[in-house]
């Protein structure tokens, strides 16, 4: 970059850099042949320039789709271009014949600026753009690249073109601040000073002491240990700046620009140069050079914008910073600014992505598992905004408008941060935070599956004070949304009553979600917190009205109904399916007739349930047994449960295998009876015995409760069905001693 007074020129020709837009100064980018140039204004307005009119097209036009936006970095590559706004927006254009407009069109050509979508949501650094590649750096340094990709200098271990951002697997977690293209090469750096650099080598750009291209990142090893802290790419050749040493280091061709029996031999790996006094033009008549390297305009620009980009740090998108966030609750600011300044960033999912991150460095490691939000900053923002009311107020506007936007198909972990963020801004109990809470559990659902599995990762991550906080938050939303549902059916009939919409069991389903990951994560979290109280009140009205639409719906999440609940709402759907009521419904409901003989019960107990219809089912079981008086009040089922159960669980059965504590499970292969499935038979006896309201008491461990309800068993649950082997694996985990003395004979059956 060359540097003038009033004037930042962003990127030189044969570069694939960026430029940053600085108060009081006007950028530019270029391509490498000058032919089309970007000029960024102090205000953030962006202008085009050609060397020559073309048609209607003048010289010079702002590039009035983008007016509306204040835009903070360009990059210029041969014949595409970019443009980052402060809201977190990318925005490319130009020749696509690569897809280095990461569009993921065809497209050949597109003269106006296209919003990259799969790009949205996550918090770009910095932007640079290579011949015909384009890459992107997210604040927590994960590097996405497009385009052309013939030499690998999109770094994902192929030579396929994309026409889409694709993530570099093979820089996760390398803490990448910077990133510089080249025609056809790349070179990244990390916060720890380390450069890698991969795509074509044919000029020995890469800096490896040969002439091979890479298709992965490689870490340039001749500087490792300098700690560089400045890079940049010119077509053919990389410059790299240590502060440490004030030395400038060279590697690949300088010969751009100069007539063949000019160039001097491609230097293949890096090698200190002399800079020049001042980046003035004058300074390449003054320059003189070291281990032959001659620093021709090509070469001297490069340096410059080694020169002046001190601060790798691109705090180019709108974050939230602690001063900014203090003038807003101290009026220190027109409020009119301050407003401006809080939509910008809360309309922003970006924008919103990219603050409160953890300042130890660990949202370097953002992952399915690492969030890289500082949750204690969340809560200290809120509780500040809370104590001034417009603040607040506007907060929660941006909020409002951006949760239509919300992306259903993020590709990062860091486009998760915003459903951790926003539900701790909306912990007023005011109907707006209410209302946010459930349209954002409505965008939540719309997540594909994976998402959603991300999410659930990122949850059970919480620590325990904020997953409880969470849970209570969509458990007071739940509860809003029923009792909303009650009122309106008292006041529109049981018409009402007939289906909940999605927008409504919104928060039912993330309070599920959170319960199973309180259930697999051990959160502790009570069940009591989850109950939803207005059940109560919604089952009566079901069973007085006979409706089970809605509480077949509502027993999708069991976590809201308490036990007493749970029960009633299990009798009243029975009673629905018998059609067993008496007020309004008049008449005696038809009964099943069930008899056995006790010396044969088995036997007789197969034989009602394969001769039995679909209908039978639902009817009241009546059950006799031969040549025995007593009718059947529910005392005489009862007994054939029991006796079934007890009767099953002899061990002359061979149905099930028998542990050392007295308790049953299944067997590898399940025996037959009479060429059928006799574990289908005893469920289908355990059906009915929860549809009449009956037990059916076998000696089942906790494990296979679990297992039901899709939570992990644990080595308590071992230790309950086989004691010795439970407590040997417990002496395990504890014993320091590489000698043990245990019994692991112990087995089932």
């Amino acid at each position: 970059m060359a540097g003038r007074r009033r004037r930042r020129r962003g990127r030189g020709r044969g570069t694939g850099e960026s430029a940053q837009s600085q108060r009081n100064e006007e950028v530019h980018c270029s391509n490498h042949d000058a032919t089309h140039k970007l000029i960024l204004s102090p205000n953030g307005k962006l202008s085009e320039h050609w060397a020559k009119a073309s048609g209607n097209c003048p010289k010079t036009r702002l590039v009035k789709e983008l007016e509306n936006r204040i835009i903070v970095q360009i990059a210029c590559g041969d014949q595409h271009a970019m443009a980052l706004s402060r809201g977190g927006e990318l925005f490319t254009w130009g020749q696509n014949t690569h897809g280095q407009l990461g569009v993921g069109s065809q497209t050949t050509l597109t003269p106006e600026p296209q919003l990259v979508e799969r790009l949205k949501g996550i918090p770009l650094a910095q932007i640079a753009a290579g011949g015909a590649h384009s890459t992107t750096v997210s604040l927590s340094g994960a590097v996405y690249s497009w385009g052309k990709n013939s030499f690998g200098q999109l770094g994902l271990g192929d030579t396929k073109d994309r026409d889409c951002p694709t993530y570099v697997v093979a820089l996760e977690h390398w803490k990448t601040v910077f990133i510089s293209c080249g025609a056809d090469h790349t070179a990244v750096l990390s916060k720890e000073g380390l450069v890698c650099t991969f795509g074509a080598g044919g000029s020995g750009q890469l800096g490896h002491n040969s002439t091979q291209n890479e298709l992965l990142p490689r870490v340039v090893a001749e500087l490792w240990g300098a700690r560089v802290s400045c890079i940049a790419c010119g077509r053919q050749h990389t410059l790299v700046y240590v502060r440490s040493l004030d030395k400038f280091y060279f590697f690949g061709s300088d010969g751009e620009g100069q007539l063949e029996d000019e160039r001097k031999p491609s230097q293949l790996i890096p090698l200190p140069i002399n800079s020049p006094v001042n980046t003035g033009e004058s300074c390449q008549k003054k320059g003189a050079s070291e281990k032959g390297i001659k620093i021709t305009k090509a070469v001297l620009q490069s340096f410059a914008r080694c020169k002046e980009n001190k601060n790798l740090y691109l705090n180019g998108i709108a974050t939230l910073e602690d001063k900014e966030v203090d003038a807003w609750i101290s009026n220190s600011k027109c409020f009119r600014s301050i407003k401006r300044a809080i939509r910008l960033i809360f309309s922003s999912e970006a924008c919103i992505n990219g603050s409160f991150l953890d300042k130890r460095d660990k949202h370097f490691k953002t992952s399915k598992e690492v969030s890289g939000i500082d949750m204690s900053e969340v809560k200290r923002f809120y509780e500040k905004i809370s104590k001034k009311q417009r603040v607040y107020e506007e907060v929660q506007m941006g909020i409002r408008n951006l949760m239509p936007s919300l992306s259903s198909s993020p590709i990062s972990p860091e486009n998760f941060r915003v459903y951790l963020i926003l539900p701790f801004l909306l912990t007023e109990k005011d109907e707006f935070s209410v209302l946010s809470l459930i349209v954002l559990a409505e965008a939540i659902m719309k997540l594909q599956p994976e998402g959603l599995q991300t999410l659930e990762c990122l949850w059970s991550n919480l620590e325990t004070s904020f997953f409880k906080e969470l849970v209570i938050l969509y458990q007071r939303a739940s509860q809003e949304v029923l009792f909303s549902f009650v009122q309106d059916f008292k006041a529109t009939g049981p018409s009402r009553l007939f289906n909940l919409n999605p927008f409504e069991t919104g928060p039912l389903q993330i309070l599920q979600m959170l319960y199973q990951v309180n259930s697999r994560t051990g959160f502790g979290v009570h069940e009591s917190i989850f109950h939803v109280h207005v059940m109560r009140e919604i089952i009566n009205i079901c069973s007085f009205f006979n409706i089970v639409a809605v509480l077949q719906q509502l027993s999708k999440y069991p976590c809201i109904f308490d036990r007493e609940n749970k029960i009633r709402l299990h009798i009243t759907e029975c009673k629905a399916l018998a059609k067993v009521f008496t007020i309004p419904f008049i008449g005696t409901p038809e009964a099943w007739n069930f008899c056995v003989r006790r010396q044969y019960l088995l036997q007789d107990m197969w034989k009602n349930l394969k001769s039995a219809s679909n209908q039978d089912f639902r009817k009241k079981l009546k059950v006799s047994f031969v040549d025995e008086l007593g009718v059947d009040q529910g005392a005489v089922s009862q007994e054939l449960f029991s006796i079934a159960a007890r009767t099953l669980c002899q061990p002359s059965t061979n149905i099930f295998c028998h542990s050392p504590s007295g308790l049953v499970w299944f067997p590898r292969q399940a025996p037959s009876c009479e060429d059928e499935d006799i574990f289908l038979l005893i469920g289908t006896l355990c059906g009915m015995a929860l549809f009449n309201q009956r037990t059916m008491p076998f000696p089942f461990p906790r494990a296979l409760y679990k297992k039901l309800l899709d939570v992990a068993p644990t080595l308590e649950d071992l230790e309950d069905l086989l004691p010795t082997v439970g407590r040997s694996f417990r002496i395990i985990l504890n014993e320091e001693s590489d000698i043990l003395d245990l019994n692991f004979t112990e087995r089932i059956c």
